[in-house]
Parts: structure tokens; C-alpha cells; sequence
């Protein structure tokens, strides 16, 4: 039989995948139990709903740590074990022509924001992550201290398109804009992109000439209730398994592709 996993949620606005989440565990769908809510926004509706469920919540208010930093009032200094260069080379959203104050301000700041959050999130051991709609990017700082086997990955995100299309804040809005005739969601590890990890699953849709934009996300998050649960309950029956795949291209330039593979649950459970 499988073992209940500890899971923890970060969240930045009204939770309902979380929501998703704590019913599926309440009902048997997930063998798991979520034993923290954080949130970067102190007024998060998702950590009401931790609360509604005598859940610990906790914020770790990110806007606040980026304003006293623009306004010099920051007396907060980056972690000891922060190092800018080291993980601005890792870090993949920053194009060629990236303004080198504003990336140190970011990673400068998330790093005293993500060294707070790793601080809350310790003592509850948890041995997965999910980012239930938590709009911050989290870098290679928290990555590597949370994360910190790259063959087995933990820490699990959801977004609002069929990924490698449309990454970024809005993968709805996006999709309508575009014309798509087909939507839906991903669940992903994260890595150091945007949206940008190995993708566990996806739902798609089928859009019409009389949808709007409302009428996709609303098409979108049902199937988001119904994926996020089914993607942890995979990682609970320890089902998902990181694999690298190598191609030729052009027959002669080699790529490199982490995927999950999808294996049967073992016999025992």
C-alpha cells in the first residue's frame, strides 16, 4: 500500500488548485497530506483555505523585501552562501541584453526572500513542493538547496498551457490571442527556466468559435482540478521517473531533453 507523502503548497492568490488538492487528499485520490500553505502575498485567499482546513500557513511577503530594497531602506543583506554569479549563470530567463542592475536587484532580492522561505518550509520535512498558482519564479538559490537531487526532482508546478507553447504569467490569455483551436494545462518539475522543466502530464481542450477568454479558463481550470491531483498521486506511487534523451539534429548537432517516464505502480502497493 502507498504511503502518505508530506506535501507542502505555495500559493499567490485564491488556491483553487490547492483546493483541488486538499479535497483529492481528504477523499483518497492523492496518499498524501499537505502539512504547510505559504505565500508570498499576506492577503491570499489560498491561505484562508489552509486555515478553513487547520492547515500552518505562513507568508513571506516578496513585494515587501523588492520595495525596501528599490527604496535603500533593505538593511537585510543577501545569505552568506548566496553567490550572484554562480547562480546568474544558471539562471535561463535573462536574455543577451539583460540589464545587469536589474538582474542583480532580482536575484538579490529573491534571494533574501527564498532564504526566508526555506527557513519556514524546513521543519515540516515535506517531500513534495507544489507551486498552486505561486507567481514568483524561483531560482537556482532555493532550487538547489530544496531540490537538491537533479535525478529526482520535487518540486511540481502547474500551468495554464499545453507547455512548451506559452510559458509565462498568462498561457490562457495567450492561447485565445493566438487563435489556438486547442488549449489546456501542464503539470512540470521546475528547473531554472520559465516553465521550462520535464512535464509529468497535460489535458487539452477543444476551443470554438463562440469561446471567449473567460469560457477557455474556465474549460482550463476544471481540467487542472482534475490533472494536478492525478500528476501527485503518480510522484506518491513514486511512478514518475527522470530520464535523459539524447537526439541527433541535422546529423550532426546532439541535444539533450530530460523527460518523465510514466512507469506501472510496483506490485507491492
Amino acid at each position: 500500500m502507498t504511503e502518505n507523502i508530506k506535501i507542502g503548497a505555495l500559493v499567490s492568490g485564491g488556491g483553487t488548485n490547492l483546493q483541488a488538492i486538499l479535497d483529492a487528499c481528504d477523499n483518497g485520490q492523492v496518499n498524501g497530506e499537505v502539512v504547510f500553505v505559504g505565500s508570498d502575498n499576506p492577503r491570499a485567499k489560498g491561505l484562508d483555505r489552509g486555515r478553513a482546513c487547520e492547515i500552518d500557513t505562513f507568508t513571506v511577503d516578496y513585494g515587501e523585501i523588492i520595495r525596501r530594497y528599490r527604496d535603500g531602506a533593505l538593511t537585510e543583506t543577501p545569505p552568506a552562501d548566496f553567490n550572484l554569479r554562480e547562480v546568474w549563470q544558471k539562471q535561463s530567463l535573462f536574455g543577451a541584453q539583460a540589464d545587469d542592475l536589474k538582474v542583480e536587484a532580482f536575484l538579490t532580492t529573491r534571494a533574501i526572500a527564498e532564504k526566508r522561505l526555506l527557513e519556514k518550509i524546513k521543519p515540516y520535512k515535506v517531500d513534495l513542493l507544489v507551486l498552486a498558482g505561486f507567481m514568483r519564479n524561483l531560482t537556482p538559490y532555493f532550487i538547489d538547496r530544496f531540490a537538491a537531487d537533479p535525478n529526482h526532482p520535487n518540486i511540481m508546478n502547474i500551468h495554464p498551457a499545453l507547455l512548451p507553447a506559452f510559458p509565462g504569467i498568462d498561457g490562457y490569455g495567450d492561447t485565445f490571442r493566438y487563435g489556438c483551436k486547442v488549449g489546456g494545462c501542464t503539470v512540470h518539475f521546475i528547473d531554472y527556466g520559465e516553465d521550462s522543466g520535464p512535464i509529468i502530464g497535460q489535458r487539452a481542450f477543444a476551443i470554438t468559435e463562440t469561446d471567449d477568454l473567460a469560457s477557455i479558463r474556465r474549460k482550463g481550470l476544471e481540467l487542472e482540478w482534475q490533472l494536478y491531483p492525478e500528476c501527485i498521486q503518480m510522484y506518491a506511487q513514486k511512478r514518475l521517473q527522470l530520464v535523459t534523451l539524447t537526439h541527433t539534429v541535422g546529423g550532426s548537432s546532439v541535444r539533450q531533453r530530460k523527460i518523465v517516464k510514466i512507469v506501472q505502480v510496483p506490485e507491492t502497493q
